[in-house]
């Protein structure tokens, strides 16, 4: 092991924890179903960002860089709307204090994580910022898995 290959480690495991250290102040602070609204709006974002027509032509004329940033800014509004459109159409938020019920609220937290971190490595261009080849990646970039990942937040829901 060399030393670029521990700091990719650790710049990816900041990355993982700092997904995870949002969401879990998101389900905080908003709550459970707040999480929840945004778990589901996750789901819908991916389907409108993988099915938006022209996505190639309005984003292709970008150096690499820039196109990465417009993509994910592109994904960052997609899921605010869609995150809005499920808080006014779900019920309204779980009458509970802040740490009440912590456990349902780690669990949400870490779907949602495995949300972002799967759009990360199979549909956001998130790879352009972050070296190949570590274990963070290797557990969530195989094709194969794609669909069994995306399963998980889908039981995590079921069960909480």
């Amino acid at each position: 092991m060399d030393w670029g290959y521990i700091l990719d480690f650790i710049y990816e495991a900041a990355y993982l924890l700092g997904v995870f250290g949002f969401f879990i102040f998101i389900a905080v602070w908003k709550g459970r179903q707040t999480t929840i609204n945004l778990i589901l709006g996750l789901y819908l974002a991916l389907l409108i960002t993988l099915e938006f027509p022209n996505y190639e032509l309005i984003f292709g004329n970008l150096d690499s860089t820039t196109d990465a940033a417009a993509k994910l800014g592109f994904f960052g509004l997609i899921t605010l709307l869609t995150t809005t459109l499920f808080w006014r159409i779900m019920p309204d938020e779980f009458k509970e204090k802040k740490f009440e019920s912590f456990g349902r609220k780690l669990l949400l937290a870490a779907a949602a994580t495995v949300l972002m971190m799967i759009f990360s490595f199979h549909v956001l261009p998130v790879t352009d910022f972050l070296s190949p080849g570590t274990p963070v990646q290797s557990l969530f970039a195989p094709a194969e898995y794609f669909f069994w990942w995306l399963l998980v937040p889908l039981l995590v829901l079921f069960m909480v």
